[in-house]
């Protein structure tokens, strides 16, 4: 018998202070015994945000699995809600469930499983096919109301040399707008590729300095780019209040928005409908992944600082309608290996979730793209000293992978040095950015603005308020 077995049923069967009966339900403090097993497996457990404190647990002796620690954990924390994360082998966390979050350890046992179940391309062609048909479903686009015909609302353009910017309000569904900005090389001659840059949860959203630059240097490129706003921030607060975000709905509206502009967009006598790329960073990486993995249309992609098997984003606009449940439980890392064998730059860093993609999640993805005998076409650009952003480094790892696959010219945005040059963009001011004016004094008179009928639309009901009613 293993010794910390030995152990561990000694400790059980040691004398108590106050003796433990059926009497009390065997129940004692949840603290004492997480320490007791963390003398036995050699190992610290913290619990650094005192989520313990206080708790005592019924038959806790008895919810111990001799000889396994992890399960032993999973039995004496989930009556709480709370769950451990494995920092090292000699040290884990204790925290709260977060059903978007698991240990980098639990998203390698999950890829494992996952590279098992299709060992070749058809079976992995079987699994794709099922996935994206759940996920369309899981997201609702399949219940969404047709397009109306109306015209979008177009602003004037402001030419800044070599590209133009002009802002758009499309209504995606009836009373329901996508607003955002168009950016156009200048002068825009014969056919061009078309970027789709939605974006992440990075405080001024679309007009944010960084965000413009990119969609300015891509134009320069000779792409058109379209940028807009995430469902109840920006300009579409005129519509549906910023609290309103954090509803499972705004990842439907999100994706379909990035849909139908796109579908907007290939009208376009000027667009190359064989060039379509998508790139964009955090909740703006997950909605990359997504449209990649269910758009056949797309032929390049850049998820950014969002690819990861243990983190399907904590926003519910990435992760709020259910799609990592699709094929018994997918993750990022498998949903961005959909786009397969279409080139795909998977940029990470070193501060967030996707620390792990050089050594967990890009072997995967590259392994999938094996089955077609296409591993060149995916790439990982790592930045192990950086955090969570879509910062100047990470936007000169995409430029010459756009570049590359979108037949984009670099020297347009390179100096005299050969040096990517973004400094001759020019950064709006938030009121030029706006469709419906300054004070939203243009928005449709038809425009949604009762998130219950946003539900009805889609043949659902508004939970959230259900819930706060009761």
């Amino acid at each position: 018998m293993k010794k910390g077995f030995l152990l561990l049923m000694l400790l059980l069967l040691a004398p108590k202070a106050e003796a433990q009966t059926s009497d009390d339900n065997y129940r004692m403090p949840i603290a004492e015994i997480i320490q007791k097993i963390a003398s036995v497996f050699n190992v610290t457990i913290n619990d650094k945000n005192e989520l313990l404190k206080e708790k005592e647990l019924d038959y806790a002796d008895w919810r111990i699995r001799q000889g396994n620690l992890e399960l032993s954990l999973t039995a004496l924390l989930a009556p709480f809600d709370l769950t451990y994360f494995k920092e090292n082998d000699a040290t884990y966390v204790i925290r709260k469930f977060e059903y978007a979050r698991n240990s980098d350890a639990v998203g390698a046992e999950r890829l494992t499983y996952l590279a098992n179940l299709y060992p070749n391309l058809k079976n992995w062609e079987a699994r794709k096919a099922d996935l994206k048909s759940c996920i369309i479903s899981s997201i609702g686009l399949d219940k969404a109301p047709a397009m109306p015909k109306t015209k979008p609302i177009v602003t004037p353009k402001r030419k800044y040399g070599d590209y133009t910017v002009e802002n758009i309000g499309l209504e995606i569904m009836p009373g329901v707008y996508a607003t955002g900005s168009i950016y156009k090389p200048y002068p825009l001659k014969g056919k061009a590729p078309v970027v789709i840059t939605p974006n992440g949860h990075f405080g001024d959203g679309r007009y944010r300095k960084d965000e413009q630059l990119r969609c300015a240097i891509l134009a320069k490129m000779g792409a058109v780019v379209v940028n807009f706003d995430l469902f109840a921030w920006g300009e579409s607060t005129l519509q549906f209040e910023s609290t309103l975000h954090r509803q499972s709905i705004a990842q439907t509206i999100q994706v379909l928005s990035a849909e139908r502009l796109l579908d907007y967009m290939l009208t376009q006598k000027y667009i190359d409908k064989n060039r379509v790329g998508v790139t964009g960073g955090s909740g703006g990486g997950s909605m990359t992944m997504f449209l990649a993995a269910i758009d056949d249309r797309i032929t390049v992609s850049v998820p950014v600082v969002m690819t990861s098997s243990h983190f399907s984003g904590g926003c519910p606009c990435e992760s709020g309608r259910g799609l990592h449940l699709c094929g018994n439980g997918t993750n990022n890392a498998e949903i961005a290996a959909m786009a397969a064998p279409k080139p795909q730059l998977i940029v990470s860093d070193g501060g967030d979730w996707t620390a792990t993609v050089p050594e967990l999640e890009f072997p995967f993805i590259q392994k999938t793209y094996g089955l077609y005998g296409k591993k060149e076409l995916v790439e990982n650009a790592h930045f192990p000293k950086e955090g969570h952003n879509y910062g100047e480094s990470k936007r000169m790892a995409m430029y010459p992978f756009m570049a590359k696959y979108l037949g984009l010219d670099l020297k347009k945005i390179q100096n005299k040095k050969g040096e990517i040059d973004e400094s001759t963009c020019v950064i709006e001011p938030y009121e030029k950015m706006y469709v419906f004016g300054a004070k939203g004094e243009n928005l449709p008179k038809n425009a949604l603005k009762d998130i219950n009928k946003l539900y009805e639309l889609f043949g659902e009901k508004n939970l959230k308020v259900s819930e706060v009613k009761k």
